[in-house]
């Protein structure tokens, strides 16, 4: 199998990387990080740990299937049992405008913290600057580089401010292998934030409108995958050492803007206006990579949505900014977007592993047996954390 040469492969598989990142680090993210490292402490760490075991195995046999079929992820469901691409099409689009309506709100929230304007206005500006990023004549490019480019940012600032706070390392390494408490909803709702839903799917998507699939393709997709959750697991560790730091030492978040308190306390005002621009370049990249995926989903299944893209995507964000404006309150919306998005994973991720076992979609490629069964293990696993963790998605419904 011969690796991609050129450059603009390359930076497309980059790209594809740090959309799915990107994708999964958006406000719901820090929210989430935040919150749960102020409840459990060191503990959390043991979540981000699964949460990241679990997540490369998905994106691995997610991407793997779709590049060597060819086809998105709801044309194979389809070819598995005609009708149910459209279910899982509509799953994964009500959760990307779920989460797209808390992107704009945390983008609201960045330029709030940035320049003193109104939520109003900032979320309106929010989502102009969204629909903009697809008026580009080349959507690809645009994303390609909104991706990298503001990923980077993130991981430099959070960065910074991580070193900042002096986390007690050691412990939090300890308490990863060996936790006192086994935060199993906050596990779910990580996974559910970091592949459930429209995420896992993003930078495959985006792999197909680039013509990077087959079998002769699979050691870069397949690197581009775990350089995607690696990126995401930078991010993650990162922030909750930040927040572990501002925690330990005795400090209280605001239980109504954790993240933010967290920067605040730790890195005094500087740090809070960096949170700005992080929470603001989480936001927009999760509004851009939750609208094409969301989109990608309904294009081979809608022949209107396929011959306006451009035009469904932009009213997605469109509609997003509307609901936000209107009704507001998106934190909790994030986090329960997060868990349902967690409990879509099983069926996303089941029917993906069956695929693998069907000539009419993969041909005669033969999957791993590790990765299949690996796969196997996180669909049982994340559908009995999610129907035990019911109860506690149910409190965040009230």
């Amino acid at each position: 199998m011969k690796p991609l040469t050129n450059n603009s492969n390359i930076s497309v598989l980059l790209g594809a990387a740090f959309l799915m990142a990107t994708s999964s680090i958006g406000p719901g993210f820090m929210l989430q990080t935040a919150a749960f490292t102020s409840e459990y402490k060191a503990d959390f760490g043991f979540a981000i740990a699964i949460s990241v075991i679990f997540s490369i195995i998905a994106q691995l046999n997610v991407w793997t299937i779709i590049s060597v079929s060819r086809m998105r992820g709801q044309d194979i469901a389809n070819k598995i049992l005609p009708g149910l691409g459209y279910v899982v099409a509509f799953l994964i689009a009500l959760g990307g405008l779920a989460f797209n309506i808390g992107n704009i709100g945390g983008a609201s929230m960045g330029l709030h913290i940035i320049l003193g304007i109104d939520a109003t206005t900032a979320a309106a500006i929010s989502g102009i600057i969204g629909i903009a990023l697809f008026a580009s004549p080349k959507i690809g490019g645009a994303l390609d580089m909104t991706a990298k480019v503001l990923g980077t940012v993130m991981i430099v600032l959070i960065g910074w401010i991580a070193f900042s706070t002096h986390p007690p390392v050691q412990e939090a390494m300890t308490h990863t292998v060996m936790p006192d408490t086994y935060p199993w909803l906050a596990t779910l709702t990580l996974i559910g934030g970091t592949v459930g839903g429209y995420i896992t799917f993003s930078g495959g998507h985006r792999l197909i409108d680039s013509n990077i699939t087959g079998e002769e393709h699979l050691p870069d997709v397949r690197k581009s995958a775990f350089l995607g959750m690696s990126v995401d697991a930078l991010v993650r560790v990162l922030l909750f050492l930040a927040v572990l730091g501002v925690v330990s030492s005795g400090f209280v978040l605001d239980p109504k803007d954790p993240a933010g308190s967290a920067f605040l306390l730790g890195a005094g005002p500087i740090g809070y206006i960096i949170f700005g621009v992080v929470f603001f370049c989480a936001a927009i990249t999760s509004v851009v990579g939750a609208a094409y995926t969301s989109v990608s989903f309904l294009k081979t299944l809608f022949s209107v949505v396929k011959a306006y893209e451009k035009l469904t995507i932009m009213l997605f964000i469109a509609i997003s900014t509307c609901i936000l404006i209107f009704i507001g309150k998106p934190a909790a919306l994030l986090i329960l977007a997060g868990s349902i998005n967690g409990l879509i994973l099983p069926i996303t991720l089941a029917v993906m592993l069956i695929a693998t076992r069907k000539t009419n979609i993969v041909g005669t490629y033969q999957h791993p047996t590790l990765l299949y069964y690996a796969g196997w293990c996180v669909v049982l696993i994340t559908a009995y954390i999610g129907i035990t963790s019911l109860e506690g998605i149910t409190k965040l419904l009230h």
